[in-house]
């Protein structure tokens, strides 16, 4: 890479770091709670919502069903909690909820965990950055009039500070999450003094509206459907549970012990916010409708399209706080701030995952490698290809796309569970410590009430949110599912493939004979240095072929092979097309078919250049030529390079390259590299 390019990198990103440096990028619990739970903690800010927006199609009478959901997604919180403290400490190496279900339900529940997690992950970057965009839009207009536009910057500025690492990235979400989270309780606690202690009557925004039901009356079995549907909505605030098993490298040690704390203290803040946020949305009585333009009604008539609707966060914010003050100001910018770095949990999560499935061999392996930051840089920059492209999509719209949301999630958290059963029946079998099997059984009860739960949670969901979106996202899977088992069949067919054998084999029996061929267009520099190294190699036949396209080059050639006296029998190609690779190959694949046993290596002098542009004007040809010839088999393609004046001027540039410093890379000082001891010395 040029200095060109390798200076705005730099900045952007930072100095590459050293392999054995890795160890400095693990993550402080302190640390590991913004960059792995950010996605929970700030669902808050739009699950309460969503629940409402459900109920409210039965109108406002539905409401008092609120709390009873929200102490249904509380208690499926603290299960999928204490589930995944087990799984952190019995698998602790990463896979998570993947290494789970491959491990002790096959390849194919891996797989299938895999595939689920994959869509969670981009859907969570699509969501998170989809509602932040509306949130600020509500105080920016600029954002909400470009959504996409918007989104798509959000994106990119993320995985910017993703790829600058782990640690950094951390550092710089850290503060706007613990923000959001102090906002939240201080708005619960100060919302509870005012109405308990205080006794005054806080009335939101949205208070005096009324709501027009979509359904009115319902009843018996519709109602429970439809108190299903908000409970499979509420459930958006346990997305990203997971993320924090499959993170358990990037802790600091004890690892699982470490993640486990981190896990409690995640969900006891997120059930916390979430069902404050209820009871204040209910004691503010809070209005919300799928519809608002239509059934929303202020003063008995519908507020209509220009009315915009403000979150339920934002709503009890005003109601608590006071329109304008700086605590409500200080709450809508911390949340809209949160959701935009909830998608730090996906890249964190995602990269992670792809580097264990690319390990795998279920996805290609350019995704296992770090880049220069230690982070996993092709599955970062592949999430945000996907988040973009879904973004682009769906307008940039949470409401369609959170319909698309949390079915991978359950899917992920049912076959991790019942994983965790089969993990316990199997060490069971074989632990004889008395204490140690008590801890097995209780931690099998947990995993196995957290199994039935989350199935039938994913039952609920499949069955409310099909029809609404939830199909694209299964439609997803199958698509994630079906790329990565073909990719692992051609790895498995090429390993089986280039596989050594044992004895004597075709591949390992020397050819009979060896013929060489020197392709030459002038006698040059680059030619005489070809002709050269293919005599050093001692084959047993060596010939000179060219390719006649204009006969007074031909000609010309010729006498200069012979006025120089080259020893290398010149044969010239007619070619009454003008076509070179063709007779090349054609010649070639004569000379095979004449005596299969033999081997034919092919030397194609090339010029070294040190431009870019000067790559389009050499080597087109070569460049083609060694593409067919790969195909050929018994052939050999050997490249003899011929350095120009310019490539010694790009040496020299790259020589100043490593010889610069990147700009505050002085102010860091030198990497530190270990020295070698130095040698006793005699002074004796």
């Amino acid at each position: 890479m040029s200095k060109l390019t390798d200076v705005p990198k730099r900045i952007l990103i930072g100095r590459a770091l050293r392999s054995d440096r890795l160890g400095e990028t693990l993550l402080p619990k302190r640390i590991a709670l913004p960059v792995f739970a950010s996605d929970p903690l700030s669902s808050v800010a739009y699950a309460p919502g969503e629940v409402l927006l459900v109920l409210s199609i039965a109108g406002v009478s539905a409401y008092q069903y609120s709390p009873w959901i929200a102490l249904a997604v509380v208690v499926l919180m603290f299960t999928v909690v204490a589930s995944y403290r087990q799984n952190v400490h019995a698998y602790p190496s990463g896979g998570g909820d993947y290494e789970v279900a491959n491990t002790n339900l096959g390849p194919r529940a891996g797989l299938t965990v895999a595939s689920a997690l994959l869509v969670d992950y981009v859907l969570t970057v699509a969501v998170s950055i989809s509602s932040g965009v509306e949130n600020l839009g509500s105080a920016v207009h600029f954002v909400i009039e470009h959504k996409v536009l918007s989104a798509i910057v959000m994106i990119l500025l993320l995985t910017l500070m993703n790829l600058r690492g782990v640690k950094e990235s951390g550092k710089l979400f850290a503060i706007p999450t613990y923000v959001f989270v102090a906002a939240v309780f201080v708005m619960i606690g100060w919302g509870a003094w005012k109405g308990i202690v205080l006794g005054e009557t806080m009335s939101a925004p949205t208070a005096d509206f009324e709501i027009e039901p979509e359904q009115a009356g319902l009843a018996g079995f519709a109602m429970v459907f439809l108190l299903l549907r908000a409970f499979s909505s509420g459930c958006a605030a346990l997305t990203g549970v997971e993320a924090i098993s499959n993170g358990v490298p990037a802790f600091r040690k004890p690892k699982s012990k470490n993640a486990a704390t981190t896990l409690a203290f995640m969900g006891g803040l997120a059930v916390t916010m979430f069902c404050g946020i209820i009871g204040l949305a209910m004691a503010t009585d809070v209005r919300m409708a799928e519809n608002p333009a239509v059934d929303l009604l202020h003063n008995g008539v519908p507020v209509g399209p220009e009315y915009v609707q403000d979150p339920v966060i934002s709503q009890v914010g005003e109601a608590v706080f006071g329109n304008g003050s700086i605590l409500f100001v200080l709450l809508a910018t911390a949340t809209a701030l949160v959701l935009f770095l909830a998608a730090n949990t996906a890249y964190n999560g995602f990269p992670l995952l792809g580097s264990i499935l690319a390990q795998d061999r279920y996805l290609p392996r350019q995704l296992h490698t770090r880049g220069d930051r230690l982070a996993f840089s092709n599955g970062i920059v592949l999430l945000a290809g996907a988040a973009i492209l879904l973004v682009w999509i769906y307008d940039a719209d949470s409401t369609k796309l959170i319909q698309l949301y949390i079915v991978g999630v359950f899917v992920s958290f049912t076959l991790s569970q019942i994983g965790m059963v089969r993990h316990w029946n199997r060490h069971l079998k074989t632990e004889r410590d008395a204490a140690a099997r008590r801890r097995m059984h209780r931690s099998r009860a947990i995993n196995t009430f957290g199994a039935f739960f989350t199935g039938m949670v994913l039952v609920v969901v499949l069955a409310t949110k099909f029809t609404h979106g939830a199909w694209v996202a299964l439609l997803g899977m199958v698509i994630f599912y079906g790329t990565m088992t073909a990719i692992r069949k051609h790895y498995d067919r090429v390993s089986a493939e280039i596989a050594a054998a044992e004895g004597p084999s075709v591949d390992s029996v020397r050819p009979s004979r060896v013929h060489s061929i020197v392709l030459v267009s002038k006698v040059h520099k680059p030619t005489l240095r070809a002709l050269a190294f293919a005599k050093l190699t001692r084959s047993d036949t060596l010939e000179a072929v060219s390719i006649s396209v204009d006969h007074a080059e031909t000609k010309a050639l010729r006498e200069e092979w012979d006025r120089r006296g080259i020893n290398v029998p010149l044969k010239i190609l007619d070619s009454p097309y003008r076509e070179i690779t063709r007779p090349v190959v054609e010649y070639v694949k004569g000379l095979r078919s004449e005596n299969p046993r033999d081997a034919v290596s092919v030397y194609i002098p090339e010029y070294v250049v040190g431009r870019w542009w000067e790559h389009l004007l050499h080597n087109q040809s070569a460049l083609r030529l060694k593409g067919r010839l790969l195909f050929t088999p018994g052939v050999m393609v050997t490249s003899v390079p011929y350095q120009l004046e310019s490539s010694e001027l790009a040496k020299r540039r790259a020589k100043k390259r490593q010889e610069w410093n990147a700009p505050g890379s002085v102010r860091r000082g030198p990497v530190d590299t270990p020295r070698p001891p130095k040698a006793p010395t005699d002074k004796g």
